[in-house]
């Protein structure tokens, strides 16, 4: 019997992999990451692909409390803000089975870590998605998004790659997984800190010199922590993927944006304040002077909505 994949986090990301995986004839559940309690449901969800067609899935959504037991793969898709108090639950009903977090930021997987979970794999996600409806949501592609392992039984990896990839959702295996993930927490450095504040899309960085100027001189400061961190990284690379996922999510709003809008904390403090920690370890604060700035822009006006 093929396994149950459990995919905590009942936001965009989460629900598209729920589908297409449904869609696929795997055993998918959705479990809301933020309420713990609650009655079980079952959810028809619709995702609108780049091509305009359209695939459905029937989902069972259900909270962390209504399981004993989740005895197959665990996929994190909700804000990494949540970490610690699902790691919590997870240490008590998760055993041995192998935990993917599907989050941005830096450092996310230690509440896990600190907490004794074994098997514990990184997903660097390449791909965008926001909701259209409670129940239908676009979802853009980039690349397929690779998975590593941060501690635990490396054997599992190939096996968890092959369980969770679709035609739709390409996912891959990668041996050196820190590497792609400092790569990406740049990219979302830019993404998640400029977007909000122009109050813009993704496509940005690609329609408009000034924005990828900007980009570029955030590339640059970040670049010089990663290697002050024992990762090589060159700012040109780093900057093609940013123009690659600009190109990609033409018209997409990134998720710090999108949470804005609806009054949700931000995960600002796992990309650009994880880098200004990372500057001040290695006695570099003044290195990220416009990654700090951004981000306390962003903390701020993230603040005032809540306040609102």
């Amino acid at each position: 019997m093929e396994q149950k994949i459990f995919i905590i986090g009942t936001g965009a990301i989460g629900k598209v992999l729920a589908v297409f995986l449904k869609a696929a004839g795997r055993d998918a559940i959705l479990i809301k990451g933020r309420d713990h309690g609650g009655q079980e449901e079952v959810s028809s969800l619709q995702v609108r692909l780049t091509d305009d067609s359209q695939i459905n899935a029937t989902v069972r959504v259900t909270s962390i409390n209504n399981l004993e037991t989740l005895d197959g793969v665990v996929v994190m898709a909700n804000k990494s803000i949540g970490n610690s108090d699902i790691a919590d639950k997870l240490k008590q009903k998760c055993g041995q089975s192998p935990v993917v977090l599907l989050q941005n930021g830096l450092n996310i997987e230690q509440p896990l870590m600190e907490r004794g979970i074994q098997n514990v794999l990184r997903c660097v996600l390449y791909a965008t998605s926001q909701p259209l409806t409670d129940t239908t949501l676009q979802f853009k592609p980039v690349a397929p998004s690779p998975i590593g392992c941060v501690s635990g039984d490396g054997a599992l990896l190939e096996e968890v790659v092959q369980l969770l990839d679709t035609p739709q959702f390409r996912f891959s295996s990668e041996e050196n997984i820190q590497t792609s993930v400092w790569r990406k927490v740049i990219a979302n450095c830019v993404f998640n800190s400029i977007c909000p504040l122009l109050d813009t899309d993704n496509g940005i960085f690609h329609r408009n010199e000034h924005a990828r100027a900007l980009a570029e001189e955030i590339i640059e400061e970040c670049v010089a922590i990663a290697k002050r961190d024992g990762v090589d990284l060159h700012a040109s690379e780093v900057l093609k993927t940013v123009l690659q996922i600009s190109k990609a999510s033409d018209g997409q709003l990134i998720s710090t944006l999108q949470d804005i809008k609806k009054r949700r904390p931000t995960e600002i403090d796992s990309l650009n304040f994880a880098i200004v920690r990372a500057a001040d370890r290695h006695g570099e604060l003044k290195k990220v002077t416009k990654t700090k700035i951004l981000g306390e822009l962003i903390r701020l006006k993230s603040g005032l909505n809540l306040d609102s």
